[in-house]
């Protein structure tokens, strides 16, 4: 035991090896030692107000599961929950991964997968937070701490060879609880132009998880990209869903959603009802994502796995496409790794024809200064600005990506008498008949513009003027293109590949 002037600390160590694992179906999960704390009638009736602290002390191997859960027993009489964790960064060599601890909690319902326990998630974002009836640390949930045996949530995301030194200091603070604040939730429509285009992003992180803006500040770089909708994407948690209400309004549609971050890759729960948790912990092995994917569309969300091709560690998508209702093949400042995912993505569209088919979407994924928001954006052909409609003109994929609302396309196909289809459609010709594919384009200086089929690049523009402005038409038939899809690309800046995309817009098929 160790004092300091206002109140006793317990310390206890924790030695693990992989013999200490607990297994639970096809995950695995290491509990250790529960701590416990006094109940009201050992504190005794004249200390209603103190608060206690316990620190936990230990190592985690190399090797460890996913997730580590330290059990605190909670007593009754609790108005605050508060917790903070360091964990000790080991030298490696070079190639080598170091150490990197996540963190969240989970109440006295339990860590059940899918389960209601789920109090807050703050990755390694955060080195401490806290609990209370009436507030919380952004990226946790305010409400009552009831007694029972909650769970610290420990994620070694990376082991250094020598294992990874951590210590938990909990706080209990006792008292008389405050009272849970009602939720608001932002409006499901905004004035909108009816049938229109409309443009958004998607895929957007403030301080509720490990981004640095907040709400009001993402809301005015909304507006001020010109962009009619956003959706709230957190890391693992929904906490920020009740924080938008007042970012909302008739020019600016704000869905709600999550960044399911697995260790197998991530997926954006887009467009979700309020208040919907999606779980994270499971990889492609547990054959657990389809299950998780439903429980996205039940609450009436969309499937998009983000950055697929992304290299950071766990970023990778492990999960397959089948259960994807859109995929986000441009994330960020345009790099690599997104020309890999569209060429990726672009490899499925012929095993699509006469069926389904998975449309493509980017978002800025923006975090903090200088990331752009609306850097890109995806361009939804849309019914009117509602949560309904935006949500249904993305999964139908009537709908382009532009890397500022600086750029604007006009893309379709014409034959046969009279026909013509839009992005997303298709053109019902015969095989045999002619097809002339028009693009018009503005805000693209010095861009040419290719388009792209089950073939490859059949035909690619001369740059545009200065102006920005043009239109390009191209002939073909259906028996030689089954799709056709364009592209506006800056200047080639490594000879021989392409130039960064400006602009790319879901294809419009051809044929019966």
């Amino acid at each position: 035991m160790c004092m300091d002037e206002h109140h006793p600390q317990h310390a206890s160590r924790h030695r693990l090896n992989r013999r200490g694992l607990l297994v639970t179906s096809a995950a695995a999960a290491l509990t250790l030692n529960s701590v416990s704390f006094a109940s009201a009638d050992e504190r005794g009736t004249e200390r209603r107000d103190d608060e206690e602290t316990k620190v936990v002390r230990g190592t985690l191997p190399t090797g460890s599961p996913d997730y580590v859960y330290l059990p605190v027993e909670v007593p009754s009489g609790v108005r605050e929950l508060h917790v903070a964790y360091t964990y000790t960064k080991t030298p490696v060599p070079p190639g080598t991964q170091g150490n990197a601890l996540d963190i969240g909690i989970f109440d006295e319902r339990g860590t059940g997968l899918g389960g209601k326990g789920f109090r807050g998630w703050s990755g390694g974002a955060r080195t401490e937070f806290f609990i209370r009836a009436d507030d919380a640390t952004p990226g946790y949930i305010p409400g009552r701490i009831k007694p029972g045996t909650w769970h610290i949530a420990l994620g070694p995301y990376t082991v250094a060879p020598e294992g990874l030194p951590y210590e938990v200091t909990i706080t209990l603070r006792y008292g008389t609880p405050g009272t849970a604040p009602k939720p608001k939730y932002p409006p499901e429509r905004a004035k909108g132009r009816g049938r229109a285009w409309y443009r958004g992003d998607c895929h957007l992180h403030s301080w509720y998880s490990d981004g640095r803006r907040t709400p009001a500040e993402i809301a005015a770089l909304a507006r001020a990209a010109g962009l009619d909708f956003i959706n709230s994407s957190e890391h693992n948690t929904h906490a920020a869903h009740a924080h938008w209400a007042d970012q909302a309004g008739d020019d600016l549609l704000i869905l709600l959603g999550e960044e399911v971050t697995t260790r197998n890759g991530h997926v954006v729960a887009l467009g979700t009802d309020p208040g919907t948790f999606i779980d994270w912990r499971y990889r492609a092995r547990d054959n657990r994502f389809g299950h998780y994917a439903r429980e996205i569309r039940r609450a009436g969300g969309l499937v998009v796995p983000a950055h697929p091709h992304a290299t950071c560690i766990g970023c990778n998508w492990k999960f397959g496409f089948g259960e994807a209702d859109a995929v986000e093949v441009w994330n960020g400042p345009y790099t690599p790794d997104d020309e890999v995912s569209l060429q990726a993505w672009d490899n499925t569209l012929q095993s699509a024809r006469g069926g389904r088919w998975t449309p493509a979407m980017g978002n800025s994924d923006a975090h903090r200064d200088p990331d752009r928001v609306g850097g890109p954006q995806t361009v939804v052909l849309a019914d009117d600005l509602t949560r309904e409609a935006i949500l249904a003109g993305i999964k139908a994929g009537r709908s382009y990506v532009a890397e500022s609302s600086a750029l604007s396309l006009d893309f379709s196909a014409a034959g046969g008498k009279g026909a013509r289809a839009g992005i997303g459609e298709r053109l019902a010709v015969d095989a045999d008949a002619p097809v002339t594919v028009r693009l018009d384009v503005k805000g693209a200086p010095g861009c040419t513009i290719r388009f792209v089929t089950d073939q490859g690049t059949l035909f690619t523009s001369p740059a545009l003027p200065e102006s920005g402005t043009g239109t390009v038409e191209w002939r073909t038939t259906p028996a030689y293109a089954s799709y056709v899809r364009a592209e506006v690309r800056r200047a080639a800046q490594v000879p021989g590949l392409p130039g960064p995309l400006a602009a790319f817009t879901n294809p419009v098929f051809l044929g019966e």
